[in-house]
């Protein structure tokens, strides 16, 4: 009897590998001969996860000059390049983190994320940050759903 209570507790915590979903790691364009210590997009079942993005100019390593409003753009920017490699778009995102150095920026930086979304606004979170990477002034990272074909 306890090993038949195990059994159902392990197969409703999807414990079980047989229907776990198959992972597919995406890289795109953004990083085209950097070697980085991530995927930028990872697709598990029907959903995307997409790694934290600064306003890096593509190819590069390099943040756009102009402070938080061309930043927050290019990392807007390149999140469209990421979600557009897995055959994704801005509707399909469902959740997402952002990270300000200067939490101050806050209706600066949402004045730009609204013209990418729109009225289809996910959820979302946001952080005052210290240290971002590459000095950067905003970060975001988003999870989207993308349903597979049949």
């Amino acid at each position: 009897m306890r090993r038949l209570a195990l059994v159902c507790l392990l197969a409703t915590l999807g414990c079980h590998h047989r229907g776990a979903p198959e992972l597919e790691r995406i890289r795109t364009p953004l990083t085209d001969g950097l070697e980085l210590p991530f995927s930028e997009v990872v697709r598990a079942g029907d959903m995307l996860y997409l790694s934290g993005m600064v306003g890096i100019r593509p190819g590069t390593m390099t943040l756009v000059e102009g402070g938080l409003e061309p930043e927050a753009r290019q990392t807007m920017d390149n999140i469209r390049v990421m979600l557009d490699a897995a055959d994704a778009s801005f509707d399909d995102v469902v959740r997402c983190l952002v990270m300000l150095d200067d939490i101050s920026q806050w209706s600066r930086f949402n004045a730009i994320w609204v013209e990418y979304f729109g009225d289809a606004r996910p959820a979302r979170s946001a952080i005052g940050a210290d240290g971002l990477a590459l000095g950067a002034q905003v970060e975001v990272e988003c999870v989207a759903v993308v349903p597979s074909e049949p």
